[in-house]
This record gives C-alpha cells, structure tokens and sequence, in this order.
C-alpha cells in the first residue's frame, strides 16, 4: 500500500474504548473562538463597509475577498512545509495570529478600497502562516482513532466565534447608531487575548515522531511520497471551493433585500450557529460512518443554501439559505482535515495541509472573483444559482470519479 493511503474504517460502527481528547486540542479550540470573535466581528461589517462607506462595486468586493481568502490558502503552504522542516508549530502560531492582531485597527482607520485590501492581505497572511501549522499540530497530538472528533471540536469552537464575533457587531452598531468605524476597533481586544493564550498555555510534543520534511516542498522526492488517496481529497477540496464563494455576499444579499445596517450580520450569525451546532457532531460521526456520505450530503446542502439565498424576497428565506450553508460547512470542513491528516505521509503532515490548500486557493480566488461579476451583471441571484451549479458539478464528480468513491 502507498504511504499514506487511505486505510478502510472499521466495520464496527461505534466502539467504546475511544481515547480522551487532549488539552492542546481544547486549548488551539478557546485560541480560535477569541480569533473568530476578533475576524467574523470585522469580516461581518467590511462588506457594509467597502459598499456604503466606501462605495466600492459588488465586483470589486468579490476580488478583494477572493484575494484575500487566497493569499490564506496560498501561505500555508510554506508554513506547513516550515514547521515540517523546523519541527516546531508553536513559532509560526505566533507570527500567524500576531500578524492577523496586527491588522485589526487597519480597517477602521481605511479610507479607501486599497488600505482594505491591504488590511485583509496581512490578516490573511497571519490565518495562512497559522493554519498548517494549527492543523498539523492537531494531528501531531491526537490519536488518529479520533481525529475527525478533534479537527470538528477546533472548528466548532471556532465557529461559536464566528457566532459571538457578529452578534457583538450588531451590539455595537446598534450602540453607536450605523457607524462601522467604530464597532470595528473592538475587532481588535479579542485578537490581542488569542496571541497571549498561545504564549501562555500551546504546548507541542517533544518529538513529532516522524521524518522531518525537507524544506522546499515542490520538488520530485516530497511530491512522489503523496499518495493517490491524498490527491484525491485535494481534488475534492478544490471543487467543493469553485462552488463555495465568500460568506461576504450572505451579508451583502441581507442589505440587498431590505435588512437594516446594524442588523446585516444576522446572515452570519445563522450561519455560524448552525456551522457551530453541527461541526463537532459531524466531525465525530465521520471517524465512524462513510465519508463519502457525508461528503454528497454536504453538497446537497450548499446547493439547497444557494437556491434558497437566490429566491429569497425576504428575511425568512434569507435566513433559511444561511442556516443551510452553515449546515454544509459543518459537514465537510472538519471532515476535509481529517482525510488530509489521514492520507497524509509520514513527517508531512504540515506540507500535505499546506498543499491540499494551495489548491483550494486557486480555486477561492476564481470562485469569489466569479460570484462578484455574476452578481454585477445579472444580479443576486445569478450569482447563488452560479454556485448551486458548480455544487451539482461537485456532487457528479464525487461520485464518477474512482479516486474521489474510496472514501
């Protein structure tokens, strides 16, 4: 068998004897709460923000978001492959979140389009170096018979951030009656507590286990010990995001269809409730199920959220599509990391998540990028329909293509 390649699950479908979830995954969990409520509070307003304070066109939005979600994407992959080399995490966690603190009272103080670009550009260089390194870290310390358990329970956490983080958006803009300068300095007090929280209680095993990787990842050895399994999953990740654009349109359609400012948010706020109710459920339910079913069902969901988003008239429907789209992000995000990590070769960990999302990278810049100038020729709901489409493309080659059904 390949190195790497994907091992069958057992037959027996839920076993009692499962391992306890270590501290170090609780602990990166409470890191990405504070740093969501920090982004998703900004990330919630700066669509509002660049449209009506600034101006700027759908189109525009749509490619600063795509960049911006990109360069994320695009940076772990030499963070991941680093801290194979260096044989750390820690370190990079550092720089990561610092760099995305860092970048917190560059939105407010932003007086055009570029200086948002830019704000974004650091905050997601931060969320790039930081992420491989995160989820490699995960793998390095949980037993691999309850990863997708770990990996649900990180983005669950995460995403009850990404709850709070709107929630107080909408606080503060009713407090300071629609004006988002203000509301987005308190982006910042939430980032500072993560840094500090890594500093403080993030440790990381003695030894890894494992064969370091050598430090340039694109080269004939590192590439030849990826196996079929992992390309896969890669491939997968990369359709799933050509038919997932920015969460930032959730919000611009909430305003398009009559919600006031302070309450434009609250498209984020269902969706990350319901990512964050199901995540960790999810996640847990693939370390004993096909997750290849959850996979399709997945992407039944998102064609089902965009439908929904496209037709709406109103706040019900709205809501509805929201709810549906956190619904398949509980479904397949966690469930993505864990057939990373687990078709991942030895002493790669971090190069295989930082190649898997150099891929999707591509794929988020052509997808937001996309969305926008569908949505400025034709409208809203071309745009949500645009992306049920590229789902139902998803769902066939799921289930057609022969690497993509052994999962």
């Amino acid at each position: 068998m390949p190195t790497g390649a994907f091992v069958p699950q057992s037959s027996t479908p839920f076993s009692t004897a499962r391992p306890a979830m270590p501290r170090g995954v609780w602990v990166l969990g409470v890191v990405s709460l504070l740093m969501d409520v920090s982004s998703e509070l900004a990330h919630s307003l700066l669509p509002l923000f660049l449209a009506g304070t600034l101006g700027v066109p759908v189109l525009a939005i749509g490619l600063i978001e795509g960049v911006a979600e990109a360069t994320s994407l695009i940076c772990k992959v030499f963070s991941g492959t680093f801290s194979d080399w260096l044989g750390k995490r820690k370190p990079l966690l550092l720089l990561g979140y610092g760099l995305a603190a860092f970048s917190k009272p560059l939105f407010p103080l932003a007086d055009s389009a570029s200086t948002v670009l830019f704000a974004r550009f650091v905050d997601r260089v931060g969320k790039g170096v930081r992420g491989a390194p995160r989820d490699a870290l995960i793998a390095d310390i949980t037993p691999p018979d309850i990863r997708g358990a770990a990996f649900g329970l990180r983005q669950s956490m995460d995403t009850v951030g990404a709850v709070l983080g709107p929630l107080l958006a909408i606080g503060l803009m009713l407090l300071y009656r629609d004006d988002i300068r203000s509301a987005l300095w308190w982006s910042l007090p939430p980032a500072l507590l993560a840094v500090a929280a890594i500093w403080l209680w993030v440790r990381e095993p003695a030894e890894h286990g494992e064969a370091r990787a050598p430090a340039f990842l694109f080269s004939r050895a590192v590439f030849s010990q990826f196996s079929a399994g992992f390309w896969g999953v890669a491939g997968l990740g990369a359709v799933f995001t050509l038919a997932r654009f920015s969460e930032a349109f959730l919000v611009l359609r909430g305003a398009q269809l009559g919600l006031p400012l302070a309450w434009a948010p609250l498209t984020m706020v269902a969706m990350s409730a319901s990512y964050a109710l199901s995540a960790y459920p999810l996640g847990w339910l693939s370390d004993h199920v096909s997750r290849a079913r959850l996979l399709q069902l997945s992407l039944l969901l998102l064609i089902a959220a965009d439908l929904a988003l496209g037709a709406a008239a109103g706040p019900a429907m709205l809501l509805a599509g929201a709810l549906l789209w956190g619904l398949h992000l509980g479904c397949s995000q966690g469930l993505l990391s864990a057939l990373v990590a687990q078709t991942a070769p030895p002493g790669l960990a971090g190069s295989a998540f930082g190649l898997f999302n150099l891929i999707c990278g591509a794929a988020t810049l052509l997808a937001s990028a996309l969305a926008g100038a569908l949505w400025q020729a034709w409208g809203a709901a071309a745009a949500f329909h645009g992306g049920a489409a590229f789902a139902a493309a998803a769902l066939l080659l799921g289930l057609v293509l022969r690497p993509l059904r052994q999962f």
